[in-house]
Order: structure tokens, then sequence, then C-alpha cells
């Protein structure tokens, strides 16, 4: 997965309703790409390059963990569904919407397709001066010149006129800084460590990931469980309460509130299908001792996934050891997820059917599971 970007686009239009074409690319932009920060006033410019009807230009700041060949890929589509037409002549037409990639973050993209920063920012005062409302100190990468520097040496003499009809910048109604501590558990590959990470990056959480890569006796127990199931859950254990308690109890200033892409009520879900009864039971008596002392989340969230898709996506991922899990052994883990959801009534549960969802790929889809959130 990749990490949250901050990217600048311009956004133009010379046909149809001008202000509408541009709410409406905003708000697709929102739906389907990421968070839009910053909506920049709206200026009016003749056209550049060619002779045609007056442009309204702005330009927005947005976060989106698409790659820069998805975000282009993303922008052409909504420029699709707007009613842009294909080009039939060379150089520059009149189009209902236009939408340019400025910068993502420093990158330097140099493609036939892409060209990152655009490769004409320093030209064109109806994309610096819009750039300059919201984002005058940021630097190009290349020339390390900031956006004000390059507006105030450009030497296009068309100046913009700002309009007194602003965009509206699509309300981003996720309060989820009302929790101070969530978490998301799940079965083996539903994708709980990616909706961590990515709710933490866009609500600025606290992160708390569990370690479970380092733990030398999780191989061998996929070769051997009976042998190893037992040192291995009370490792598990030991390891979940040490690093929660330290994670929780260390105050994070820039974070509105931790996520977690565990529950510490986990070790006794997994130790509960892999442990014999005589074992099950000793270790019972480890865990009710340590839980009742861990801060429980203000919500705990449980993301469902078929087995088939499950499947699919622990052979996805390519962790050698988890390559032979079996289709029993995760019908049983989400088993022991239910029965202990159901015997914690004063836990705040949500759960939520991530089986037909692909949150990390899709926008509309990573939208969807936050308004289950907060449903």
């Amino acid at each position: 997965m990749n990490l949250l970007q901050k990217i600048f686009l311009s956004l133009g239009t010379n046909q149809g309703n001008r202000l509408q074409n541009l709410q409406l690319a905003v708000d697709k932009i929102f739906e389907q790409v990421g968070n839009v920060i910053q909506v920049s006033p709206v200026y009016e410019t003749p056209s550049w390059g060619f002779e045609s009807d007056d442009f309204l230009n702005c330009c927005i700041e947005i976060t989106s963990f698409l790659s820069p060949e998805e975000l282009l890929i993303k922008f052409q589509q909504i420029e699709i569904e707007l009613g842009r037409k294909e080009k039939t002549t060379s150089g520059y037409q009149a189009r209902v919407i236009d939408i340019d990639i400025l910068f993502i973050n420093d990158k330097v993209v140099r493609t036939n397709k892409l060209s990152i920063p655009h490769k004409d920012i320093d030209k064109r005062n109806f994309v610096l001066t819009p750039l300059a409302d919201i984002a005058k100190e940021f630097k190009h990468p290349v020339t390390e010149k900031t956006v004000l520097a390059l507006k105030e040496a450009c030497l296009d003499t068309d100046l913009p006129i700002k309009l007194s009809e602003c965009l509206n910048n699509p309300p981003n109604d996720f309060n989820l800084s009302k929790y101070n501590f969530i978490a998301i558990e799940g079965n083996i590959g539903c994708g709980k460590t990616s909706l961590a990470t990515m709710i933490s990056q866009d609500f600025k959480a606290k992160l708390i990931l569990e370690r479970f890569a380092d733990n030398a006796f999780l191989p061998k127990f996929y070769e051997d469980q009976q042998r190893f199931a037992f040192p291995l859950e009370m490792s598990f254990l030991a390891d979940r309460y040490q690093q929660l308690s330290d994670d929780i109890a260390q105050y994070d200033l820039f974070a509105d509130f931790m996520v977690s892409d565990y529950h510490i009520s986990k070790s006794l879900t997994f130790a509960k299908v892999t442990l014999p009864e005589d074992e099950f039971g000793l270790y019972r008596k480890f865990f009710n001792v340590i839980y009742k002392d861990m801060q429980q989340p203000d919500l705990y969230v449980y993301l469902y996934q078929n087995t088939e898709r499950l499947l699919q996506n622990i052979k996805k991922r390519g962790r050698e050891y988890e390559q032979n899990i079996q289709p029993e052994y995760l019908e049983k883990l989400n088993k022991g997820y239910v029965e202990f959801m159901k015997s914690q009534p004063k836990l705040n549960v949500k759960v939520i059917d991530v089986s037909d969802l692909d949150f990390v790929k899709s926008r509309e889809d990573y939208l969807k599971v936050l308004i289950q959130l907060l449903g």
C-alpha cells in the first residue's frame, strides 16, 4: 500500500455551466480519489494557446494513497464522466473539464504519459494565481522555487480575474477523533493492518501495529501446530500485552486518537482454536489476569470477510509460512471471534462485512467503511 501523498491539481473548464463543472469535478475527486484539503478561489481567464471561450480555473489540494499512474487514470475517468470528449485534433481545445496534476509531494516523474511537476507550471498565470492562494510556500522539487516566486517571475501577461462565486469543499464528516482508541480486528488476511494504516494517515491518529513478524515460533507453528501452539500463543500474549501497554501509555501530542490493527482479545481467540482443552484452561488463567488490566477500546471493529476472499488475500501477500492455511482453520477463527464479541456486552462492537469491498484500491469502498464506522 502506498503512503498518503499531498497532491496539487489545476481544474479548468470553458464549456457549459462552467462553475458547476468545477464543483462536480471537486465532488468526484473527493468521492473517487481522496480528501479535498483546500479549494482555491475561482478565476476567469482567456483561453491559453488557442482561440476559444474564456476559462474558469481553480486549484485544489488533496491527499490520496494512489500512485501517479493510478491518479492519472482516475482523473481521465472523471473527465469522461463529466462529458469531456476525446481529442480529435492536435494542440489545445475547448473542454468541459480539464484536470492537471501539478505536484505530488516532491516527486519527479517523467514518462510518455506523465510529467510531474507539470512541465508548463511556470508559464501559466491561470495556474499559478489560484495555486498561490493555497500553497504559496510550496517549493517546486526541481527548481526549489516557491509557488509565490514562480508567480512573481511568470511572463504570462494574461491576469486572471477572481470571481465572487466560490466552490464548496466536500464535507468530511468522519469525526473519528470522538473515539480515543479504536481497535480493528478480523481474520487472517482481512485487511485490518491496511485499514488501520489508512485511518491513521487520513485522520492524524497514532498507529499501533502488531509486531508479529518478529515471533520466532510462528513459522514453526505452521509446520507443527501441536508442538508449537502453546509457546506461540504465550509469546504472542506477552508481546501484545507489553506493546499495547507501552503504546497506549505513551501520549502523542500530534495525534488526535489511537488506532491499532489488533486487540489483546485475539490472543484468547487464537488460543482456543490452536490449543488442546487442558492447555487452553491454563492459558486462560494467564489471559484473565492480563485482560482485566488492559485499557479497552472505545470502538472494537471486526472486519468480516468470507473464507474464499481471505484465502485469495493470503496467497496474494505471499507470506511463505501462511500458504498452507486451511479453510477450516479460518472458519474456526471467525467462530472464535464471534463467540468473544457475544461474550463482551460492554464492548462497543462494530461488525463490517468487507467481503465485496476493496477499501485499499477503491476510494468509494473506503468511504463506505468509514460511514459504517460512524453509523
